[in-house]
């Protein structure tokens, strides 16, 4: 089957979507969780033949992280599904209304996009996360992931298409997108039969769909995230929210990949916070004035850069807050960007200076996720500032109309 084959009953099935109350979603969503659950073994047998693959191929270990199913994965996966049921159905909701003076009324309202495509890379919990998304805000999804996950994604996709139909809604909802690379480009092709592309991934993934795409992309980005320690910091709070920032689980889009020391505090808290981290595992590519204190690999400028996704980390001492600011500035992906401090003027400076989806104070990048937010599941999280940015959770994954009723009235002018 083409591509335009599956966009064609991707977007017959939007049409009833479109039209489905919330208790039928619901339902489906739980079917789906049902089905899911059901076949946990045979989709963690495919998920070991894809990971199997890729060790023989020696991809590395952030990348089997991300490829890698467990029990506990799957159960997310579920459980991810009906927290989606449960949550509003962003579907008609009113966005703002009022009445003109000629006694017409003007209401915009939210509808779903219709034909919604996803391509990402490696993880499968991806392909469950993103298909119940669409289907509880009334979207038909094509699913675009990689050939490292193929198997996995198969089984899962097979899975939620039984609960679709076991709910009565048109399997062809959620389709997975199989074949060569050059179904990719037919995807992007798509204008006018896909409504919109989310790509998922790494650097030269999303780059590769922004720039090649016809179809409009909501871009996510990757996540060069940076932790401050200002000089006023809690240093216990600052080394629990590094710790958990970077080795919790570093293959992620929202873990630290660099370090800010402020300068007064560098000679008590950075002796501690290498000792930590290299205990840990993790290889800190330092500055000099970070490499004085031992235990260090030297930093090139490109290693500020890098989104590390492994147990790799840079640091930086620096002597200012504007320091920190210019430095994130500079590197920033605009993903989501951390301060530790106990200074009310220095988080204000923070939040209002850093350009970035997500900033947090005194708290762990890894809550910028749209399970953590309370969303559910999350399809992405956005570092473009058109429409959606941050966590993409239902609501952005709805478009507006206007909604103009009148008594018979016509414009004079």
């Amino acid at each position: 089957m083409t591509v335009r084959d599956q966009a064609l009953r991707a977007r017959a099935a939007a049409s009833v979507l479109a039209a489905a109350t919330r208790a039928r979603k619901d339902a489906a969503l739980h079917a789906m969780a049902d089905a899911l659950a059901k076949a946990e073994t045979a989709v963690l047998d495919a998920n070991a033949s894809d990971v199997e693959r890729a060790e023989q191929d020696g991809t590395g270990g952030a990348l089997i992280d991300r490829l890698g199913l467990t029990p506990d994965r799957i159960a997310g996966m579920v459980d991810g599904l009906r927290q989606l049921a449960s949550l509003p159905d962003p579907v008609g909701d009113v966005v703002r209304g009022w009445t003109n003076a000629n006694g017409v009324q003007v209401r915009q309202i939210r509808v779903p996009f219709g034909v919604v495509g996803i391509i990402y890379e490696a993880r499968p919990n991806v392909t469950a996360d993103a298909a119940g998304i669409c289907l509880k805000s009334g979207n038909s999804a094509l699913l675009r992931g990689s050939s490292s996950a193929a198997n996995s994604n198969e089984a899962i996709v097979e899975a939620l298409q039984e609960g679709l139909v076991e709910a009565n809604l048109p399997a062809e909802a959620i389709q997975l997108v199989s074949g060569p690379r050059e179904v990719t480009n037919e995807l992007m092709a798509a204008r006018g039969l896909v409504d919109v592309l989310i790509p998922r991934g790494g650097a030269s993934l999303i780059d590769t769909v922004v720039r090649n795409s016809q179809v409009p992309v909501i871009e996510t980005g990757v996540g060069n995230c940076h932790l401050f320690i200002d000089a006023t910091a809690d240093q216990q709070m600052a080394l629990d929210i590094l710790i958990n920032g970077k080795v919790q689980r570093p293959s992620v889009c929202n873990a630290v990949e660099t370090l800010l020391v402020h300068a007064d505090i560098a000679d008590s808290f950075l002796p501690k916070a290498l000792a930590a981290l290299t205990d840990r595992g993790v290889t800190v590519h330092g500055d000099q004035r970070v490499a004085s204190y031992g235990r260090v690999v030297a930093a090139e400028d490109q290693d500020f850069a890098r989104e590390y996704l492994s147990l790799d980390i840079a640091a930086a001492v620096v002597d200012s807050i504007d320091a920190a600011l210019d430095h994130i500035h500079r590197y920033s992906t605009g993903h989501s960007e951390a301060i530790v401090t106990e200074s009310q003027n220095s988080a204000s400076r923070f939040t209002a200076e850093v350009d970035a989806a997500a900033v947090l104070v005194n708290a762990s990048s890894r809550f910028v996720d749209g399970g953590e937010f309370g969303f559910g599941a999350e399809i992405g999280i956005s570092t473009q500032k058109l429409h959606a940015r941050g966590p993409m959770g239902l609501p952005e994954m709805t478009s507006t109309k206007y909604v103009v009723t009148g008594q018979g009235q016509i414009r004079e002018s």
